[in-house]
């Protein structure tokens, strides 16, 4: 067995579940923030491929699916191997373009949709895997990359923006890194529920909750003397954005329950459906990225039952997200991806399940600027290698960092001063924007 496909997840019953340790929706912590161009940027050859100024997007929700969804039983079926299991492909709306049945509404969004099924890459522990397709970076001792997410916040978010520039829904996501704090992600545990500590307490009015304020920053005062002024900087921008989400009507965009009955259906009416439609309502008032998780991936067990599960509620949810930001004219701006740490094996263990394998597998985008209704990229008849394509993460990124504007050269600074590129080598994937 190759080293990659070694099953290696001490977590793997927290993420089958679906529970996530809930934290804090700032997380606290503290870190250098700094920024250096040495080249320029990217904005001008993008507006003269878009052929318009301005970046080809300007949002972000990522589909994340926790533990690695086989791309054999999804987005790259393999009917005619012996491996390829028991599901039948379906045709979408693009000729030539098939996807597993259990995804019906998604293949009738397929015209917006591009699906690289030549992603391959390193690493196949969850934690490290996660961490590379959230940073660019394999992880190492020397320093705490960003995830892009908060290369997003720190690139294009408004400080004036009442709502938090990065929001991760039942999926704590990685942080800020070296970026800080203030560039972390706001957590949202279960979108089903109330958002907690974004309300006056019980009997609190807004002259008592500013009293309670200055009070706060008062006791803090003596703190502040012994730590670097950098680092308090961070630690009062978290708090001054955390009154700020308290105070705003905005904080309504996280109230899912505003919506009519027939449209919390259409997404499902289940966690994920719920955070789904909340995704979108984030973005309709001006969020950055929102990541959204469904947990159950790693099926390395009763695979084909458990896939069948997931994409009966993937699958609603994501078509009615596309559909959604359609209509109301915001997908052209927005990217949609959908994706998680690797695949899994085309071999079935005797578990009747998939374990993990990064080498070939595929993930889905659509809306910013990416051109729908095409596949880039192919396995071979087993889904086990990629014979045309291949596309890394390096490539996948410096993609993102394309669409959006942000110049994949500029370069941040580690808590040890050591300047880092926001994207280290790859290359735009050809074809994919239009």
């Amino acid at each position: 067995m190759n080293k990659l496909d070694n099953h290696s997840c001490l977590d793997c019953s927290t993420e089958d579940s679906g529970l996530l340790l809930p934290r804090r929706p700032f997380i606290k912590g503290a870190g250098g923030a700094a920024g250096l161009s040495l080249f320029g940027s990217i904005k001008y050859l993008m507006a003269e491929a878009a052929g318009k100024e301005g970046a080809l997007a300007e949002h972000v929700v990522l589909i994340w699916l926790v533990g690695g969804a086989p791309h054999i039983d999804t987005l790259d079926p393999k009917t005619d191997s012996k491996t390829g299991g028991p599901f039948k492909s379906i045709k979408t709306t693009v000729s030539g373009i098939e996807i597993c049945e259990h995804l019906p509404k998604v293949a009738r969004q397929m015209k917006d949709i591009a699906i690289i099924r030549g992603m391959s890459s390193a690493e196949g522990n969850h934690d490290r895997a996660r961490y590379l397709m959230h940073t660019g970076y394999a992880p190492s001792g020397s320093a705490q990359h960003p995830s892009f997410g908060a290369h997003i916040s720190a690139e294009l978010a408004d400080p004036s923006q009442e709502l938090p520039a990065f929001v991760s829904i039942q999926t704590p996501s990685l942080g800020g890194g070296f970026l800080g704090a203030r560039h972390s992600p706001f957590f949202v545990n279960n979108p089903t529920q109330p958002i907690q500590n974004v309300s006056y307490p019980k009997g609190v009015s807004t002259p008592r909750y500013d009293q309670r304020i200055k009070m706060l920053e008062y006791m803090e005062s003596r703190f502040s003397k012994s730590r670097l002024r950098e680092e308090i900087d961070s630690h009062w921008e978290v708090y001054r954005k955390a009154v700020t989400l308290v105070k705003s009507p905005k904080v309504k965009a996280f109230d899912v329950k505003l919506e009519n009955s027939s449209v919390r259906q259409k997404y499902g009416e289940n966690s994920f459906g719920q955070g789904c439609l909340m995704a979108r309502r984030l973005i309709e008032h001006g969020v950055k990225f929102v990541e959204v998780g469904q947990g159950g991936w790693d099926t390395h067990q009763n695979n084909f039952d458990r896939s069948k599960a997931l994409m009966g509620t993937l699958d609603p949810a994501v078509a009615a997200l596309l559909e959604d930001l359609r209509d109301r004219q915001l997908l052209s701006k927005t990217m949609v991806i959908v994706m998680g740490e690797f695949g899994r094996t085309p071999r079935i263990n005797g578990d009747e399940g998939r374990d993990h394998y990064p080498r070939a597998w595929s993930l889905a985008m659509a809306g910013g600027g990416v051109k729908g209704g095409q596949l880039i990229g192919k396995t071979d008849n087993t889904g086990s290698e990629v014979v045309d394509g291949k596309v890394v993460p390096s490539d996948f990124f410096q993609s993102l960092c394309f669409a959006l504007g942000i110049d994949p050269n500029k370069q941040n600074y580690s808590g040890r001063g050591r300047p880092i590129k926001i994207v280290k080598d790859g290359e735009v994937i050809p074809g994919l924007f239009g």
